[in-house]
């Protein structure tokens, strides 16, 4: 499915390649695909009559391999150069990821833990997604919010994604152990594989490969089950050891490719990468990543998501390709934050007027909003719990201490039912309150 990039060979000299890195005239081509990290198949129609190709091939791998890193698993042996842009984006999340929106007061800490939960729920629904969970947003939520029982494999697989991540929040001052990779895999795959004992247990045999869902083409032949072992004890080493600095986020991403990599699972290897990804940002300090969605946005580009893999696999184990990928998600999960926050902020200077409100409390300031934003609307108690967070008994307390107010009233909606709605002196309630 990917075509494999020239052989390099011996033929142009070093110093030719120095001489063409260096001339002006290639200066903006060069800096184009350092910073989109191309692979062959974008590069093989950038060269001309006067650079061919193929050439421009070989200076773009001599570059890379001049300043590269190398770090080894067992068999193999990975390279990954830090272009400039990849510092670049590394300085702005060690700038964001660690506290300024932290001590921000753009929203408050109820709404804080609002969204991290929302956050949660998204990251394991789009995680579970792109393993072939077959279910609504809406009804993963409700099921979420609501704990209630998974009624399918689908609703399990998103049930055990989202535990799973709030397990990994507590363990994220733990070294990563094998035991503890079995027991997050065990956590991730409950209820949801053919053969229950393959949950929380590192594949036996070598029936296992990663194939094109339409054509069928094998696309990756993990490492054989004999070297799971050897590598997993160099991963748990090189996750525990800081004896060699590799910046935290590229080690989370490279931790997040070597466990798809070597698939030493029958079957959950992406949820459980991209779950240990998650906790090893948060072992190190990076606790914005609780609030990002990252993959959400990985579900969305899935298709990159997967070439990823496959260019560093094709190109000599170049893990620049993935790195490069995940770097733009999370420039982009972060940005989606932004603008959530931005959102939240709008939402609180609306609330402030029913803030102000004596004896109003923060869910009731909401509720008074909904109301001036759709006044013919009918509540339920059930249809707030979700939108208030909070339990039934709860929203209950809160309507009728607005009933007791006069801001609003009751309406029979069955024998049984009770709704609320605006009460006849809304307006003048609001007026009142103005003035004080």
């Amino acid at each position: 499915m990917i075509e494999n990039p020239p052989v390099i060979t011996d033929a142009i000299y070093p110093m030719q390649i120095m001489q063409i890195m260096s001339a002006p005239v290639y200066q903006d081509l060069l800096l184009k695909i350092e910073k989109e990290y191309l692979y062959w198949d974008k590069i093989k129609y950038l060269g001309d009559k006067t650079l061919p190709s193929e050439v421009l091939w070989q200076v773009v791998k001599f570059s890379r391999l001049s300043y590269a890193s190398f770090v080894r698993f067992g068999n193999y042996q990975f390279v990954f150069k830090t272009t400039n842009y990849i510092q670049q984006l590394l300085h702005e999340f060690d700038m964001n990821f660690g506290g300024t929106i932290s001590g921000s007061t753009t929203i408050s800490e109820k709404n804080k833990q609002y969204y991290l939960l929302s956050s949660i729920m998204e990251e394991a629904i789009a995680s579970s997604q792109m393993e072939g969970a077959n279910t609504t947003r809406k009804a993963a939520k409700e099921m979420l919010r609501k704990q209630i029982k998974p009624k399918d494999k689908s609703q399990q697989m998103i049930y055990n994604n989202y535990n799973t991540i709030r397990f990994l929040a507590e363990q994220k001052d733990k070294d990563l152990t094998p035991e503890l990779l079995l027991e997050i895999h065990k956590r991730i795959t409950e209820k949801t594989l053919d053969n229950p004992e393959d949950e929380g247990s590192f594949r036996k045999d070598n029936n296992i490969y990663v194939a094109n869902g339409i054509t069928g083409e094998v696309a990756h032949e993990p490492p054989s089950f004999k070297q799971i072992p050897i590598v997993i004890d160099r991963l748990c080493n090189f996750v525990n050891s800081d004896a060699f600095f590799i910046h935290p986020i590229i080690k989370a991403i490279i931790i997040h490719f070597m466990i798809s990599f070597l698939h030493p699972f029958v079957d959950g290897n992406g949820r459980t990468a991209r779950s240990l990804f998650y906790w090893y940002m948060l072992k190190k300090g990076y606790w914005m990543t609780e609030f990002l969605s990252i993959s959400r946005i990985i579900y969305k580009k899935k298709r990159q998501y997967e070439k990823a893999f496959l260019y560093t696999e094709h190109d000599d184990y170049d893990l620049g390709y993935f790195i490069q990928y995940n770097m733009n998600v999370l420039k982009e999960a972060f940005e989606e934050l932004k603008i959530y926050l931005e959102r939240k902020s709008a939402e609180n200077n609306a609330l402030l007027e029913f803030r102000n409100i004596k004896g109003i409390n923060e869910r009731q300031a909401h509720i008074l909003k909904m109301i001036q934003e759709k006044p013919g609307s009918i509540f339920e108690c059930k249809n707030l719990i979700n939108v208030l967070g909070v339990s039934i008994k709860t929203v209950r307390t809160d309507l009728e201490g607005l009933v007791n107010l006069g801001f609003m009233t009751t309406i029979p909606i069955n024998q049984r039912l009770v709704g609320y709605t605006k009460s006849e002196s809304y307006d003048d309630k609001i007026e009142e309150n103005k003035g004080k």
